[in-house]
């Protein structure tokens, strides 16, 4: 059996056949499945081109849409979207104007439909067979309309996707940052809050002492308190003066005044002001025990001087604060001040402002200063300085300065100067130019002291022997200026010894001559003249030598005779104990050790040696100085038999130089006298130099230096010498 074909039967006219009851002919495009594609939701339409042909005597025909056997109102609707087609099982009914008749005319899908709406599925009605009926014209069709594609709706499984990718990036940004501020910024943010928390404790470093060579305390720091106010809180000034008065040992107005309210210049009121430094402890409790209003104390240091004015020159002087500010202090003040420590911990508030057990706190240890042990002995110093003190009460308006040196080692057992002062109250002083160290900052021609140089570097040149002799006139003439002897030789024929132990200007002249300006430079140069001796002093002086292009006709007269020469008394010392050790020269110093916090002992540095005579020219030339304190004869006595020390040989010379201050001499003279002993093997040197405007110094010099000498002798407990084999010298040989 043929299968049947999905269009429905059509009669000779074209319409659709109905049911088997019959049909009844109607105009094509009338009532038909046309009307049915014709039909929008909107309601009932015309067909296009059809509205003039009218069954009915031209009536206009009109359709009812009927619902299905489901009763559905929207499936008119559902028809238009869906193209026009109706389901297998869709019927519809049409009502005729025109005689009341109705006909149902079944149409049929192309495609079976089901539709959840329909009551009951019915199958397709089957095709008849017979011959089709003709196609309709081209121009009677109606257009076929593409169905609209509905809108494209938006896949939401791509926006689940982008939204799934924000938040994932934005978790992982706020992950990051809480990684960074963990481990990063922990200690930044853990501390925003910790500075409100926290006190602040200064942990002081006491400042380091110094030391003489034995161990005993020069100066050192020990504790203390300072007293301050705060003017802001003081309630009756007067009355507040008037009882810390007496502790503090400071005027009650003097006190009043420091409270005062101050007004800075930034603006605001001064909330802290020093009344007091260095208070004793037990003077600081009294003052707690008080409980005035404004008034605090807190711990300080106090820089102590056990002797005094012992060594102060030396010593120097400290500020309120342990800042050195003259002297050793100043020049060693990185080694001896401490570096303070801190405590840092947290606290409550209000009532609880006390550590918190188990809270941040953090210690920085103090370090203390490291400590000086000096070459100076306190009892030779002690005795040096009271010596030249007890001798320059004999002169006025004076300078006066000693040393006393350690042969072959350099060290300097005693550096007295005059005038001195208290290093525990240095402000009184008649002139800051007081606490000078004249050893070093003393510029002086050394004068006759510095024959010695002169015939030292003629016997080491080879121009003199011990044994030379020549004849010497009363004066000289160089460059105009006359030269002349206080011991006049009247032309007679003299010996070395003899001309040191009567200071001949003349006979010195001659040697000098013979030896040339050049030479004589250079041997000043190596005893120690024209620079520093490096000794630890700070400020010290250079002195300075007359260069050979610098001479005039009268510097051939005065330079080796000790004019036209500055030098310092330490440096003039040095130069002597190169001659008493052997013509090795042995730079000056005042650093034994340095002592750590620890303990530990650290030498100071090397001292710097060089030759400047051998040691035969060098015994020579001490033995010839001998003549200066042992002659005393017919022929006249020498200048230093004062400087004698009984029981011991002696080997120096006596001076006498002029004082040059901004280019200006000043009046008097400059007296000084340089020695050593046992001159057999000396052990020690002591130089004395007092400048005085009476010219008094002659008759201190000497006898100092034997006092001195003698002490030091003893107090080493040097053997004395065998007197008995001391050399007998011959001024005027035959």
């Amino acid at each position: 059996m043929p299968p049947r074909s999905d269009e429905p039967r059509r009669d000779a006219t074209g319409s659709r056949r109905g049911s088997s009851r019959g049909a009844e002919h109607r105009e094509p495009g009338v009532n038909g499945i046309s009307d049915a594609r014709a039909y929008t939701p909107r309601g009932r339409t015309i067909r296009e081109g059809g509205g003039a042909a009218r069954t009915g005597g031209g009536a206009e025909q009109r359709r009812t849409p009927r619902s299905s056997r489901s009763g559905d109102p929207f499936r008119p609707a559902l028809q238009v979207l869906d193209g026009g087609r109706t389901g297998a099982t869709r019927a519809g009914r049409r009502e005729t104007a025109a005689g009341g008749r109705a006909g149902v005319v079944r149409t049929v899908s192309g495609r079976p439909v089901h539709e959840p709406f329909d009551d009951d599925d019915l199958p397709a009605p089957r095709r008849r067979s017979g011959p089709r009926r003709p196609a309709r014209p081209a121009a009677a069709r109606r257009p076929v309309r593409k169905p609209r594609r509905p809108p494209k709706l938006a896949d939401p499984r791509r926006r689940l996707r982008l939204g799934t990718l924000l938040v994932l990036a934005l978790f992982t940004t706020i992950g990051i940052r809480l990684v960074y501020l963990q481990t990063v910024s922990t200690p930044a943010y853990a501390d925003g809050g910790l500075a409100s928390r926290l006190a602040v404790v200064e942990l002081p470093a006491p400042r380091g002492a110094i030391y003489d060579r034995t161990g005993a305390p020069l100066a050192h720091s020990v504790e203390a308190r300072y007293v301050f106010a705060d003017p802001t809180q003081v309630k009756d000034r007067a009355a507040t003066a008037r009882l810390l008065s007496p502790l503090l040992g400071v005027p009650a107005s003097e006190l009043a005044g420091k409270m005062k309210p101050r007004k800075l210049p930034g603006g605001g009121w001064s909330q802290f002001e020093y009344l007091a430094r260095g208070v004793d402890i037990d003077r600081a409790k009294q003052i707690v025990a008080l409980d005035l209003a404004g008034i605090g104390v807190h711990r300080d240091e106090r820089r102590e001087v056990p002797g005094g004015d012992l060594a102060a020159n030396l010593l120097g002087f400290v500020s309120q604060d342990m800042n050195g500010l003259e002297g050793l202090e100043a020049k060693y003040d990185d080694v001896l001040e401490g570096k303070p420590g801190r405590k840092r911990y947290e606290v409550g508030q209000g009532d609880l402002a006390a550590p918190i057990p188990g809270g941040y706190s953090q210690t920085t240890p103090a370090q203390p200063g490291s400590s000086l042990e000096l070459t100076i002995d306190r009892d030779v110093q002690f005795r040096t300085q009271r010596i030249l003190s007890e001798g320059m009460a004999q002169t006025r308006n004076s300078v006066g300065a000693a040393v006393v040196m350690e042969v072959g080692t350099g060290d300097v057992l005693a550096q007295a100067s005059f005038p001195t002062y208290n290093a525990a109250d240095p402000t009184k002083v008649n002139s800051p130019s007081d606490r000078e160290d004249a050893a070093t900052s003393f510029i002086v021609d050394p004068g006759s002291i510095h024959k010695a140089i002169t015939y030292g570097a003629a016997l080491q040149e080879g121009v003199i022997t011990p044994d030379t002799t020549f004849p010497v006139a009363n004066s000289i003439n160089r460059g105009g200026v006359p030269f002349t002897d206080t011991h006049p030789a009247n032309g007679r024929t003299m010996s070395i010894p003899g001309m040191l132990a009567f200071s001949s200007n003349v006979a010195t002249i001659e040697i000098a001559d013979r030896l040339g300006k050049d030479r004589l430079i250079d041997y000043q140069k190596r005893f120690g003249l024209g620079q520093p001796t490096g000794e630890g002093m700070p400020g010290e002086a250079s002195g300075r030598l007359l260069p050979a292009g610098e001479w005039s006709g009268s510097s051939y007269g005065s330079v080796p005779i000790g004019h036209s020469v500055d030098a310092t008394p330490l440096q003039m010392a040095a130069a002597y104990a190169a001659i008493a050790n052997g013509g090795t020269y042995v730079q000056p110093h005042l650093i034994k050790n340095v002592i750590g916090p620890d303990g530990r002992k650290k030498p100071g540095a090397a001292p710097v040696t060089r030759s400047v005579l051998s040691p035969a020219n060098a015994a020579a030339l001490r033995r010839m100085l001998e003549a200066v304190t042992t002659v005393d004869g017919p022929d006249g006595r020498a200048t230093g038999l004062a400087a004698a020390v009984p029981g011991y040989r002696v080997a120096g010379k006596t001076g006498t130089g002029l004082r040059y201050e901004g280019g200006k001499r000043q009046p008097g003279e400059v007296a000084s006298f340089i020695g050593m002993a046992p001159a057999e093997n000396p052990r020690y040197v002591v130089a004395v130099f007092v400048w005085s405007p009476g010219g008094e110094g002659g008759q201190v010099a000497a006898p100092a230096f034997r006092e001195m000498m003698s002490f030091t002798l003893r107090h080493y407990r040097v053997p004395p010498s065998a007197t008995n084999k001391s050399p007998k010298f011959e001024v005027f040989p035959h």
